[in-house]
């Protein structure tokens, strides 16, 4: 095949996987060995970013964006009209190679359109992992897409293969999906990452019996849910992230806001705003159920349904609950210390090992990193110094907000103006 189809081949398979937000190699610990290529040992992907500051990516490609399926959200669906092309196997393998031997990549991103059936699919993703280790010795990053409706046997031996597996449930509940993709169903989305679960789960069981048990998609499984596609609210959003997190053990959800592409009347019109602030809230809290103690229902329930815009979902659980505040530094468990805005959880970490020596202060607080533009409204400590707490939430939040700046400033300006 010419250069230049493979060129072709590549611009329009990597623009139509840039739709997939879902991809990170955190977790993966597979080493380089017999002196093969690549390694995925604490790596991430997709221009992510390391511990120690090191910029790291990948080849994100679909093998092909022929699809069978007609989803009205997707670029990729049967009734577009957009130029279609296919890798074979081979070819996708070569590139990963030739880009790696390049230093333009550390690992491969694989997903497709599903063409001809789900099993079809999968068997040709499985195939390039395959070939890619077993013949290339090729140990840098993986993470395949796995096809809703794949075999057992498939989902099986792609974890074998691929440090991350993944499948996209698209949208977030049931309803929207039977709106927006009435072709597909959602336990198709679910069999396969029972499947992977279980695989992990028993995987990891032999190999504390039997050493040389191969690992088993080491870096676990995720997902990626379309946000602002079909209406849903974002408790929601977050408790169907919730469900997946407690019942399949996912490394990630990922949330992607939806990038109006079709003139449908079920879908936000083109020209519509992509929610990115949304989505970054979205994220906030999904790190606040994931590391700092909190439950869904205490930052979205039926009375506080969608997150605050103006506000990170922290702050606006302290502005709607101050009770609970101010929080003594000096005394508070880490639960609670994780609770005050501003505070992340190194600086509850530094807080906790610091005050064994000494009653911590404002100096020392602010030395650990500790953004006291928010958290000084929510805190004591060892100093006759300290903000005025006889405030309402709506004022504390005026104040705040006109002594904060943020990267959405102009999307938020015009409900900062409501505080002036």
């Amino acid at each position: 095949m010419s250069f230049e189809r493979t060129q072709e081949k590549l611009k329009i398979l990597a623009d139509a996987a840039k739709y997939d937000v879902s991809c990170s190699s955190s977790g993966s610990n597979r080493s380089n060995i017999n002196k093969g290529l690549g390694d995925a040992t604490g790596m991430g992907i997709c221009h992510s970013y390391t511990e120690d500051g090191r910029c790291v990516s990948l080849l994100k490609i679909l093998l092909t964006n022929h699809c069978i399926f007609d989803c009205a959200y997707c670029v990729t669906r049967k009734s577009n009209d957009i130029k279609r092309a296919a890798f074979k196997v081979q070819e996708v393998v070569d590139l990963t190679i030739n880009f790696y031997r390049r230093n333009y990549i550390e690992g491969l991103f694989l997903s497709s359109g599903i063409f001809k059936s789900a099993d079809y699919t999968m068997e040709r993703l499985v195939a390039v992992a395959k070939k890619l280790r077993l013949e290339e010795n090729f140990n840098g990053y993986i993470h395949l897409k796995s096809i809703p409706g794949a075999s057992d046997e498939l989902m099986k031996e792609a974890g074998l293969y691929a440090d991350r597996l993944s499948v996209n449930i698209e949208i977030p509940t049931k309803e929207g999906l039977k709106l927006l993709a009435p072709e597909k169903n959602r336990e198709d989305f679910l069999k396969p990452m029972r499947k992977v679960q279980n695989e992990i789960i028993q995987y990891q069981a032999e190999k504390k019996i039997i050493k040389s048990t191969p690992k088993y998609a080491p870096a676990g499984q995720s997902t990626q849910m379309i946000i602002g596609a079909s209406g849903e609210s974002d408790q929601q959003i977050m408790w169907t992230s919730n469900y997946f997190y407690k019942n399949f053990n996912l490394k990630r959800v990922y949330y992607s806001g939806y990038i109006p592409i079709s003139y449908d009347s079920r879908l936000p019109q083109i020209g519509t705003d992509v929610p990115m602030l949304r989505e970054n809230r979205l994220y906030q809290t999904d790190w606040l159920m994931r590391f700092y103690g909190f439950e869904v229902h205490e930052i979205l329930n039926n009375e506080h349904q969608n997150l605050d815009l103006d506000v990170d979902p922290k702050l606006g659980w302290a502005l709607r609950n101050l009770q609970y505040f101010p929080i003594d530094v000096n005394k508070a468990d880490r639960l609670m210390l994780a609770r005050i805005p501003g505070l992340g959880m190194k600086s509850v970490h530094k807080i906790v090992q610091a005050r064994q020596f000494r009653k911590l202060n404002w100096d020392h607080l602010k030395r650990m990193g500790v953004a006291l533009n928010r958290a000084k409204y929510f805190l004591v400590c060892d100093s006759r110094d300290f903000e005025r707490r006889d405030l309402s939430g709506p004022q504390l939040k005026s104040i705040i907000l006109q002594n904060s700046t943020s990267k959405y400033q102009k999307i938020l300006s015009p409900q900062l103006n409501l505080f002036e």
